[in-house]
Order: C-alpha cells, then sequence, then structure tokens
C-alpha cells in the first residue's frame, strides 16, 4: 500500500490510496515451488475507456518492484465503476422505433434518402435519432455540415456515454466524428462491429420516436451486427429504376425476410425516378428507366413509399451540408416531407397488426 500510495492517477491527480482507487487489500504469498514473492493488486477505474489506464498499471508494477524488490512477480487486476452496458435485445429502452434504411448496392442514394428522411421526421414534430452505420465511408457529418463536430462524453445512471450531435432537430452519430475524414479507415471486421455497438450501446440516445439507421450497401457484418443488437421495427429499401439496381433490391429484400431474420419490410423507394431540370419544372426525363420500382413494389406486395427525382439541388444541399428536407416549398422537400407521412403510417400499421421484433439469436 505505501507502493502504491507513490504512484499518481493523472485522473484526479492524487495517489492511487488517496483516490480510492485499491479495490481490495493486496494480497502477499509465498509460492514455494518457485521460490517467489507474488503480489496481486486490484484497481478500480472509472471507466473501461479510461485514457490513463494503461500507464497506472505500469507505473503500478514498477512501483511494487521498486519498493518490494526485483524478483517479486506482480499481478495487476482492473475494475470498473461504470454499470455495466445493458444486453442485446434490451438497449434503447427509451426508442420507440427503429427503422432500417438499407440498399442493395451503393450509388442508389440511400443516405440521401436517410437525412432527408430523419429531417422530415424532425420537421413533422417527431424525436429522431440518426445513427450513420457505414463505419468504411460515413458520409452525414458532411451532409448535416458537422464535419469538425466531436461529441463530448456524459455519466448518466452511472455510466459514462456519448452525447450526440444535435443538427437540424436530429440526434446524429457516426464514426465518422472518430476518424480523420481524409483518410481511409483500414479496419478488420471485428474492429468495425466493435465501434458499431459502442455508438449503439454507449451513446445517450435517451427517447426517441424514430431511431434512423444508414446501413451500408449490401449484405455485410455490419447488418448482421444490427441485427443481432437492436429489434429492428422494420426496413426500408432504396432503390434506382435500373434493372441492375433493382436485382440487387431484391438481395435487401430477402435478407430482411429470411426466416432467421423475419424484419418487416415497409416499403421501398424510388430514388433518382426521373431528371427535372431546374429550368423546365414540368419536364421530366427517365434517364435510369421508368417506374422499376414502383413494379418491383407491385410484385413483391410492398408499399411504394415514394419517388424521390433528381435536380441540381439534391446534390448542391448534400455537399453543402443543408439537406432538401429542410426546404417544404421545394418538389424535392415536399418529396422527403410525403416519404416521412408514408413511413409514419406504415410503422403505425405495423405496430397495430404485426408483434415487435425480435433480435437475431447469435450462434457460437
Amino acid at each position: 500500500m505505501e507502493a502504491l500510495a507513490t504512484v499518481t492517477y493523472a485522473g484526479t491527480k492524487k495517489n492511487l490510496v488517496e483516490s480510492d482507487m485499491v479495490a481490495d487489500t493486496p494480497t502477499v504469498a509465498w509460492n514455494e515451488e518457485r521460490g517467489v514473492w507474488m503480489v496481486t493488486v486490484v484497481l478500480l477505474f472509472p471507466r473501461e475507456t479510461d485514457p490513463f489506464l494503461k500507464s497506472t498499471v505500469k507505473a503500478a508494477e514498477a512501483a511494487i518492484h521498486y519498493h518490494c524488490g526485483k524478483d517479486v512477480e506482480v499481478t495487476v487486476k482492473t475494475e470498473f465503476k461504470s454499470a455495466p452496458r445493458p444486453e442485446a435485445g434490451k438497449l434503447l429502452p427509451k426508442v420507440k422505433n427503429i427503422i432500417a434504411v438499407s440498399s442493395g448496392k451503393g450509388g442508389v442514394g440511400k443516405s440521401t434518402v436517410s437525412a432527408n428522411l430523419a429531417i422530415a421526421l424532425a420537421r413533422l414534430g417527431y424525436k429522431v435519432g440518426l445513427l450513420d452505420t457505414d463505419i468504411f465511408g460515413p458520409s452525414m457529418p458532411k451532409m448535416f455540415n458537422v464535419e469538425d463536430a466531436r461529441p463530448y462524453a456524459v455519466e448518466k445512471d452511472g455510466r459514462q456515454l456519448i452525447a450526440p450531435i444535435e443538427q437540424y432537430g436530429v440526434k446524429l452519430l457516426s464514426i465518422g466524428f472518430f476518424v480523420n475524414k481524409d483518410t481511409a479507415t483500414l479496419w478488420r471486421g471485428g474492429m468495425a462491429t466493435s465501434a458499431l455497438k459502442q455508438l449503439i450501446a454507449d451513446s445517450d440516445w435517451d427517447e426517441l420516436d424514430y431511431f434512423i439507421l444508414d446501413t451500408p450497401p449490401g449484405t455485410s457484418d455490419i447488418h448482421l451486427t444490427l441485427l443481432q443488437t437492436l429489434a429492428i421495427t422494420g426496413a426500408v429499401i432504396v432503390s434506382t429504376p435500373q434493372q441492375v439496381a433493382l436485382a440487387d433490391a431484391r438481395k435487401g429484400i430477402d435478407m430482411y425476410r429470411n426466416d432467421k431474420v423475419n424484419v418487416p419490410i415497409l416499403g421501398l423507394v424510388e430514388n433518382m425516378a426521373w431528371f427535372t431540370p431546374a429550368e423546365l419544372p414540368e419536364n421530366r426525363y427517365f434517364i435510369f428507366g421508368k417506374e422499376g420500382t414502383k413494379r418491383l413494389a407491385e410484385e413483391m406486395g410492398i408499399p411504394l413509399l415514394a419517388q424521390i427525382p433528381i435536380v441540381q439541388s439534391i446534390c448542391e444541399n448534400g455537399d453543402k451540408g443543408t439537406p432538401a428536407a429542410l426546404d417544404e416549398n421545394t418538389a424535392t422537400g415536399q418529396a422527403f416531407l410525403a416519404l416521412a407521412q408514408a413511413v409514419v403510417t406504415v410503422v403505425n400499421r405495423r405496430n397495430q397488426e404485426q408483434p415487435p421484433t425480435e433480435i437475431v439469436g447469435v450462434k457460437e
């Protein structure tokens, strides 16, 4: 204990004993077989992500060796004050509806739809959260004009939680807030899914009417992690009208309709349904084909929630961080507001007619 009293913990600027970080009386035992004294110390840290943990453990080991002898074997164990993370299936108890916005392939405007849907729901008066689950290609910080924002930690119910960034009435989190925007995220799948779980479970989402998940394209580890972590109310599938996109949209629909997943499909969104030049607002040019997503919806018995046209302002507003849904006086703003109203309708119907979704079981 005298040795540990010489170690300063940077978090309090006091020594380990004064900081009440020595959880139990250190144990000292003689190992007859090996002919050494063995010392075991348990240190209590505020949380698992404590930035001073490794340096403090090393300093404690060095202090015991210095004061008690170099030949002493030292084991420093760590415990944490913060409350444990709730288990999967019991996360986000104050969130009413979790909506996964998904697509079978990239480049169909899924993130644009996610951002504008979230903002439109907020403009309708709902409490909305948006999680950018695309770990390798996050786009929400730029689309919401908060690239330089950095979330901070708050203490709630005995846990250190990440406070989402609030913009345009939406609570927002993205891995883009924590990594260099100009550097590629070279992570293995396990690192990506671990980061995603932390953004979900270790964040202060509080009360939400709608929690929008902007998922990466395709069917991947990220999707499986979401399905094993959250009870998703339903999925919105985004596609463009051309056949190559529709083929992938079918795969996205099948992923959620799979017997082991069984997440209801709330509806389809046909993005880039037609091109309308600003100078000819009455003209429609079907450059990706006409009503392909609409026909797919009819074929599969799924509601078509909206048809979103291509106009130059959608791209410009996304790049400027001012999504189209902020201005309901434009054609695209009205289209996204109509999409939000349609989502509210189908979610209410789904909740009345179907039981709550269960998380997908994890098999070892």
